[in-house]
Protein backbone atom coordinates (compact mmCIF):
# COMPACT_ATOMS: atom_id res chain seq x y z
CA UNK A 1 0.00 0.00 0.00
CA UNK A 2 1.29 3.13 -0.92
CA UNK A 3 1.72 6.45 0.97
CA UNK A 4 -1.64 8.26 -0.32
CA UNK A 5 -3.25 5.15 0.08
CA UNK A 6 -2.82 5.58 3.88
CA UNK A 7 -3.11 8.78 4.24
CA UNK A 8 -6.93 8.40 3.06
CA UNK A 9 -7.79 5.52 5.24
CA UNK A 10 -6.00 7.30 8.63
CA UNK A 11 -8.34 10.29 6.98
CA UNK A 12 -11.47 7.98 6.60
CA UNK A 13 -11.13 6.21 9.97
CA UNK A 14 -12.87 8.63 11.98
CA UNK A 15 -16.80 8.10 12.30
CA UNK A 16 -17.31 12.04 12.36
CA UNK A 17 -14.35 12.33 8.86
CA UNK A 18 -16.58 10.21 6.80
CA UNK A 19 -19.65 12.26 7.92
CA UNK A 20 -18.19 15.47 6.60
CA UNK A 21 -17.30 13.47 3.62
CA UNK A 22 -20.74 12.03 3.16
CA UNK A 23 -22.20 15.68 3.37
CA UNK A 24 -19.75 16.71 0.74
CA UNK A 25 -20.41 14.11 -1.59
CA UNK A 26 -24.48 14.66 -1.20
CA UNK A 27 -23.93 18.68 -1.30
CA UNK A 28 -21.16 19.29 -3.03
CA UNK A 29 -18.70 22.68 -1.87
CA UNK A 30 -19.68 23.88 1.71
CA UNK A 31 -18.76 26.40 4.33
CA UNK A 32 -17.13 25.69 7.77
CA UNK A 33 -20.72 26.52 9.23
CA UNK A 34 -22.98 24.59 6.73
CA UNK A 35 -21.11 21.69 7.26
CA UNK A 36 -21.51 22.30 11.10
CA UNK A 37 -24.92 22.41 10.41
CA UNK A 38 -25.44 19.10 9.27
CA UNK A 39 -23.41 17.36 11.97
CA UNK A 40 -25.28 17.02 14.96
CA UNK A 41 -22.75 15.26 16.94
CA UNK A 42 -19.97 17.64 17.46
CA UNK A 43 -19.47 21.86 17.27
CA UNK A 44 -17.76 24.01 15.03
CA UNK A 45 -14.58 23.49 16.85
CA UNK A 46 -14.18 20.30 16.43
CA UNK A 47 -15.71 19.81 13.02
CA UNK A 48 -12.85 22.51 11.94
CA UNK A 49 -9.95 19.64 13.35
CA UNK A 50 -11.48 17.07 11.33
CA UNK A 51 -11.63 19.48 7.90
CA UNK A 52 -8.08 19.93 8.93
CA UNK A 53 -6.91 16.58 8.76
CA UNK A 54 -9.31 15.81 5.65
CA UNK A 55 -7.37 18.97 3.82
CA UNK A 56 -3.69 17.80 4.36
CA UNK A 57 -4.06 14.27 3.89
CA UNK A 58 -5.60 15.30 0.23
CA UNK A 59 -9.41 13.82 0.73
CA UNK A 60 -10.68 17.80 0.54
CA UNK A 61 -9.94 20.92 -0.83
CA UNK A 62 -10.35 24.36 1.16
CA UNK A 63 -11.03 27.78 -1.06
CA UNK A 64 -10.67 30.77 0.72
CA UNK A 65 -13.00 33.64 0.02
CA UNK A 66 -12.48 36.43 2.36
CA UNK A 67 -13.23 35.23 5.84
CA UNK A 68 -14.56 32.21 4.89
CA UNK A 69 -13.39 28.85 3.99
CA UNK A 70 -14.91 26.29 1.33
CA UNK A 71 -14.55 22.77 1.54
CA UNK A 72 -15.18 20.48 -1.60
CA UNK A 73 -14.33 16.48 -2.01
CA UNK A 74 -10.78 16.36 -3.97
CA UNK A 75 -12.03 13.92 -6.64
CA UNK A 76 -8.52 13.61 -7.82
CA UNK A 77 -6.74 13.00 -4.57
CA UNK A 78 -5.97 10.52 -1.57
CA UNK A 79 -9.32 9.28 -1.45
CA UNK A 80 -9.30 8.00 -5.43
CA UNK A 81 -5.98 6.12 -4.61
CA UNK A 82 -7.83 4.33 -1.33
CA UNK A 83 -10.68 3.56 -3.72
CA UNK A 84 -7.94 2.11 -6.37
CA UNK A 85 -6.35 0.27 -4.00
CA UNK A 86 -9.97 -1.49 -2.71
CA UNK A 87 -11.09 -1.57 -5.72
CA UNK A 88 -8.12 -3.76 -6.76
CA UNK A 89 -8.48 -5.95 -3.59
CA UNK A 90 -12.16 -6.49 -4.65
CA UNK A 91 -11.37 -7.54 -7.99
CA UNK A 92 -8.61 -10.32 -7.08
CA UNK A 93 -11.07 -11.48 -4.28
CA UNK A 94 -13.71 -11.85 -7.48
CA UNK A 95 -11.47 -13.31 -9.93
CA UNK A 96 -10.26 -15.58 -7.16
CA UNK A 97 -14.23 -16.93 -6.33
CA UNK A 98 -15.02 -16.95 -10.50
CA UNK A 99 -11.70 -19.32 -10.29
CA UNK A 100 -13.00 -21.20 -7.54
CA UNK A 101 -16.48 -21.73 -8.63
CA UNK A 102 -15.37 -22.76 -12.49
CA UNK A 103 -13.26 -25.95 -10.85
CA UNK A 104 -15.94 -27.20 -8.66
CA UNK A 105 -18.79 -27.06 -11.46
CA UNK A 106 -16.76 -29.44 -13.76
CA UNK A 107 -15.44 -32.47 -12.50
CA UNK A 108 -12.35 -34.08 -13.76
CA UNK A 109 -12.54 -36.34 -16.51
CA UNK A 110 -11.60 -39.27 -14.90
CA UNK A 111 -14.13 -38.76 -12.01
CA UNK A 112 -17.11 -38.96 -14.75
CA UNK A 113 -15.39 -42.25 -16.11
CA UNK A 114 -15.60 -43.83 -12.89
CA UNK A 115 -18.97 -42.98 -12.22
CA UNK A 116 -20.12 -44.84 -15.13
CA UNK A 117 -18.41 -48.05 -15.13
CA UNK A 118 -19.65 -51.60 -15.69
CA UNK A 119 -18.67 -52.62 -12.17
Amino acid sequence: MEANENLAFDALSDRIRRRILSVLGEEGELSVGEIVAHIDAVGRTTVSSHLRVLRTSGVVIERKSGRNRYYSLDREGTARDAFTYLQSLLQAGLDAVETSASDTSTPPADAEDRGHGTG
